[in-house]
């Protein structure tokens, strides 16, 4: 007997882990994840430490944006699954520890995590059909970018931008004065300055556009182009032919100009004392200067030997007296078989160049590449609307306001090649609504509203005002949940797709359930199997409110009524129902609700019936289910 008795309480015992880890499902999959952690912990105190609740742990913190817990219990179901974990979870481990800045530990996991996984994109160079990808480079969807085709753009060549202290610096062949340039049959370059200036509708005009005034002979048969200034303003570096002591194209053996890096130093408004740099050579070309932030490296661009292409990127360093070191090839992470030309370096020091030698949309392409804080950064391309089936190239970016410039030869420009300017907003759409009590559908204030991303990751919550209203700022085409709470009443929550139209408002009204209606906690039916008085999961979902209720109201006394319909004998059902009222009663005493706060339990069977559904009586499902009930009169609140 007493062996009987211990199996029926190890049986009870687990059906309730069971159950326990159910019913945080449950709320796991209704974006509960306070609620579910919370069961979840319950259930590993049992005994229970499954991968499932493992795992699922760490998911409700990490979708909580609580890095620190979720890496715990990541770890957990790591050191004791090991292997057979899902790379999944190995991958969510990773992310935890770089947020952290264990980025030791993240390295050793990715490590596991690219051996496992060698066909994640996440491990390798991203792969899809080209057609997808040109698709996705060619889409501007989710993207608010102005572009605008410069008003001093010419019937020439301009092209090439670089900004400081509010004046623009480029390169133009509309000197009509100068000799024309056999290739393109358009005068010889020069460096032109424009004012930048902004209106009253912040709009960046260009005025005031004149030439730049070296000191020296004066030329008109040999290019100019490509302008930047040091951070103090007095030094610059451009590109020109190769010229000799009068200003003059000096060839090699085949006839070739090829090109160099000057410097030269600002003398009053003069730029004087230009000298070629030293890495420079007579056989092959040199140019596109551009600056780290710091000022302390040069990158440029060359077809010297020994590179992977037709032009490379490469880095020199500035040293403290004024020399060079030696040119360094920045790699086959930037560089192919092909072109890299126009390298500049923003603030942040992401590295900006124009490249064929990746997949494109034609021609030259813009990419990105921050290869300067991580060498083994991949380049990414910057797609449209920077880059078309043109030569798109000569990127600059302001990063205080994310305005900049490029320049490209697509069609219906003014020229040969224009610059375009352009303004970056991403496109945001807003989602806002009022939360309402279901029932009289007054104006819920203070109720909390979470925004809750397609990966089920919390991304904001918020409060509702005095008017019920909230509201969230959201990007274009993306899916999201909205999901509201608040104590003594039932969550609701609604699921929304946003387009790609800017500055659209998507409505979600939530309405709540109240949980307290009079004297009595309401809740959904809670249903038991046929001739059975245990607890479901199902029923343990429904039983969480009152959970909640007493929980936020901790003076609250209730007692618990268990009602069944007509069928059966009336034998049968008093004893029945009185044992589901002792069941629903024992779950709230295993969710910490003390015993002096739940007053009675009992069972009523059919003596206290809604309807006339009474012995004999013929009714339908429905009205049967009317008196099939549990209640839960409120004693004192």
């Amino acid at each position: 007997m007493k062996t009987r008795v211990i199996f029926t309480l190890i049986a009870l015992y687990s059906s309730l882990i069971f159950s326990q880890e159910k019913v945080a499902d449950k709320f796991f999959e209704n974006y509960a994840y306070l609620k579910a952690a919370e069961l979840y912990q319950e259930a590993v105190k049992k005994g229970n430490d499954s991968e499932h609740v493992l795992t699922r742990l760490g998911d409700c913190y990490y979708n909580n944006s609580n890095p620190k817990q979720a890496a715990v219990w990541y770890n957990k179901a790591l050191e004791k699954y090991g292997n057979d974990i899902s790379p999944e979870y190995i991958y969510k481990y990773i992310q935890t520890q770089r947020s952290l800045q264990n980025f030791t530990e993240a390295d050793k996991w990715f490590e596991k995590f690219k051996s496992i996984q060698n066909d994640d994109s996440r491990a390798k160079e991203f792969e899809e059909s080209n057609i997808a990808l040109y698709e996705k480079l060619a889409s501007t969807s989710g993207m608010n970018t102005v572009i605008e085709n410069l008003s001093i753009n010419s019937k020439y060549s301009d092209f090439g931008s670089f900004v400081y202290e509010n004046t623009l610096y480029f390169a133009s062949s509309r000197n009509t004065e100068n000799d024309i340039y056999k290739w393109n049959n358009e005068p010889y370059l020069d460096i032109f300055k424009g004012e930048i200036k902004t209106t009253e509708d912040n709009v960046k005009q260009i005025t005031n556009v004149t030439p730049l005034a070296f000191d020296g002979v004066e030329r008109k048969d040999i290019h100019d182009a490509n302008a930047i200034l040091t951070k103090d303003g007095k030094t610059m570096y451009f590109t020109r032919d190769n010229v000799g002591k009068r200003n003059k194209p000096q060839y090699d053996k085949k006839g070739t100009t090829h090109l160099k890096i000057y410097k030269a130093t600002l003398v009053d408004t003069i730029w004087s004392n230009i000298v070629e740099l030293p890495f420079n050579d007579n056989v092959f070309s040199t140019g596109h200067p551009a600056l780290s932030p710091d000022n302390k490296t040069l990158y440029f661009v060359s077809d010297r030997d020994g590179g992977y292409g037709q032009t490379d990127i490469y880095k020199v360093a500035i040293n403290d007296n004024g020399s060079y070191g030696d040119p360094v090839n920045l790699g086959d992470k930037i560089n192919t078989e092909g072109r890299e030309v126009f390298p500049f370096v923003s603030q942040d020091s992401t590295l900006y160049f124009s490249s064929d030698g990746f997949l494109n949309l034609g021609l030259l392409d813009i990419f990105k590449s921050n290869i300067i804080k991580d060498e083994n950064a991949d380049p990414e391309n910057l797609g449209a609307p920077y880059n078309s089936g043109y030569d798109d190239f000569a990127y600059f970016i302001d990063p205080k306001d994310n305005s900049g410039y490029f320049s490209s030869n697509r069609p219906d420009g003014k020229g040969s090649d224009d610059i375009y300017g352009f303004n970056i907003t991403t496109c945001k759409q807003t989602i806002s609504g009022v939360v309402k009590n279901n029932k009289t559908l007054e104006v819920l204030p203070e109720a909390t509203i979470q925004l809750i991303d397609e990966s089920g990751k919390i991304i904001e919550e918020i409060t509702s005002d005095k008017d019920g209203a909230y509201s969230f700022e959201v990007d274009c085409d993306k899916n999201y949940k909205v999901l509201a709470f608040k104590p003594d009443y039932k969550d609701d929550w609604k699921e929304l797709e946003t387009d790609n139209e800017n500055e659209k408002d998507n409505t979600a009204d939530l309405n709540l359930v109240p949980l307290i209606n009079d004297n009595e906690i309401v809740i959904n039916p809670i249903f038991f199997d046929f001739d059975k008085w245990n607890i479901r999961p199902d029923a343990a979902y429904e039983l969480e409110n009152i959970v909640s209720v007493m929980r936020a109201h901790p003076d609250m006394v209730i007692k618990i009524e268990s009602h069944t319909d007509s069928r059966g004998s009336d034998k049968y059902n008093m004893k029945l129902s009185d044992r589901r009222a002792k069941s629903t009663r024992d779950y709230l005493y295993t969710r910490n609700i003390a015993k002096e706060r739940i007053e009675s339990a009992i069972g009523y069977g059919e003596t206290q019936l809604l309807n006339k559904c009474s012995n004999g009586v013929k009714c339908t499902k429905e009205e049967h289910q009317l008196n099939r009930r549990s209640k839960f009169i409120i004693l004192k609140q």
